[in-house]
């Protein structure tokens, strides 16, 4: 069992930054992808941005160029740096990890972003 527990959500005016970190516990060898997918009202929870076991990163083409992911394998955290924050980035951010085909999930934090 993999736990995921996401922090660092909340209100921005657009243009404005937040951090979000994931802290991964439990089962946490052999992850072999973990990620940051949000969904907003009404829509499906889409992929925002991934790192893999390799180094690998993918970005959505909507955050290109604004969202920065990263892992310290250290401290067991996955982390989003968002900047130049728009309104239609407003959605419940949630931490994946996939190992050995299964996804886990955390809670999701909340990200509004208005004026």
């Amino acid at each position: 069992q993999v736990q995921l527990v996401e922090s660092g959500g909340g209100l921005v005016q657009p243009g404005g930054s937040l951090r979000l970190s994931c802290a991964a516990s439990g089962s946490i060898v052999s992850i072999y992808r973990m990620g940051w997918y949000r969904q907003a009202p009404g829509k499906q929870r889409e992929l925002v941005a991934s790192h893999t076991s390799a180094g690998t990163t993918t970005y959505a083409d909507s955050v290109k160029g604004r969202f920065t992911i990263s892992r310290d394998n250290a401290e067991n955290t996955l982390n989003l740096q968002m900047n130049s924050l728009k309104p239609e980035d407003t959605a419940v951010y949630y931490c994946n990890a996939l190992k050995t085909g299964r996804n886990y999930w955390g809670q999701g934090t909340q990200v509004t972003v208005s004026s």
